[in-house]
């Protein structure tokens, strides 16, 4: 499906949205990560406000798309988006990470109505979504499930363990995105106190494992609705898009630097962030 003009400048203007939302809640809940949901953003904006099959006002509607950010440390980014979307009220997002909040620092879908999955130990989000998938095979019924895993949790075996099992049973009502930013906070330590990639060749690992694999820019949103398009008429094997993305994107400081992989922005950073947030809101 080629986009509009219209809907590109719209969701480019949710993406600013969303990163200065991020940046702002960060500040004032005095934690949370940085990196990983500045790089997911324009991935959750184009899934839930131009690709998934969704009812905001009937979070459990059973012919919905589901969705499974099994990276579950960015869930700031979800929970920004869905707010946006019209799951929950953008004041909440003021309550991030207190106790008793419904927005925890990973998701918890006994808290939140909307979240199809809690996660946050790295690498099962993607088991559980293949369940669901295959559970839509089982039952005969139309949805597709949507993942995104982060380029780090891709070093646990259960991710491979789930990729093989999603061949085996052919999920081709699966679409995972890979969030491929090429930093994390743990990685190997590589020359001039940088980080090294965590997984090299995605390409190769995944078609080696039997997927359908698409590689795109994860910032263009053209490019992440047109691989969604493509990914759901492939038929007889589960789709991987390598999404290349930077981390903490839209920040000049943040981005590409690990030290930002969950660092709170202080009173002058966060001001700057939202100048340079505001100012390629439209890029």
């Amino acid at each position: 499906m080629e986009m509009t003009q219209e809907q590109l400048k719209t969701l480019k203007a949710l993406a600013a949205s969303t990163r200065k939302l991020i940046v702002e809640t960060v500040h004032y809940a005095n934690a949370g990560h940085m990196g990983g949901p500045m790089s997911v953003t324009d991935l959750l904006v184009a899934l839930y406000f131009e690709v998934m099959n969704i009812r905001p006002d009937q979070p459990d509607w059973e012919e919905r798309d589901r969705f499974v950010l099994s990276k579950g440390h960015s869930a700031i980014a979800l929970y920004t988006v869905m707010a946006l979307r019209g799951y929950l009220p953008v004041e909440e997002l003021k309550t991030f990470d207190k106790i008793d909040s419904r927005l925890q620092a990973h998701p918890d879908m006994g808290a939140l109505p909307g979240l199809d999955m809690s996660t946050g130990s790295l690498g099962q989000g993607i088991s559980a979504a293949v369940g669901m998938a295959l559970g839509a095979k089982l039952t005969g019924k139309s949805f597709t499930t949507f993942c995104v895993l982060g380029d780090g949790e891709a070093q646990e075996g259960q991710v491979w363990e789930a990729a093989d099992v999603a061949v085996r049973y052919a999920l081709d009502n699966l679409v995972v995105f890979l969030d491929y930013n090429k930093l994390q906070q743990y990685g190997w330590e590589a020359p001039n106190q940088s980080r090294e990639v965590p997984i090299q060749s995605p390409e190769t690992k995944w078609s080696a494992f039997g997927w359908n694999v698409v590689t795109i820019d994860g910032h263009r949103f053209e490019e992440i609705v047109e691989a969604c398009d493509r990914a759901k008429s492939h038929k007889g094997r589960p789709t991987i898009i390598i999404a290349n993305t930077v981390k903490g994107k839209g920040v000049s400081f943040m981005e590409n630097a690990y030290l930002w992989h969950s660092k709170v922005p202080t009173r002058q950073e966060l001001e700057q962030a939202i100048t340079e947030i505001t100012a390629g809101g439209d890029r």
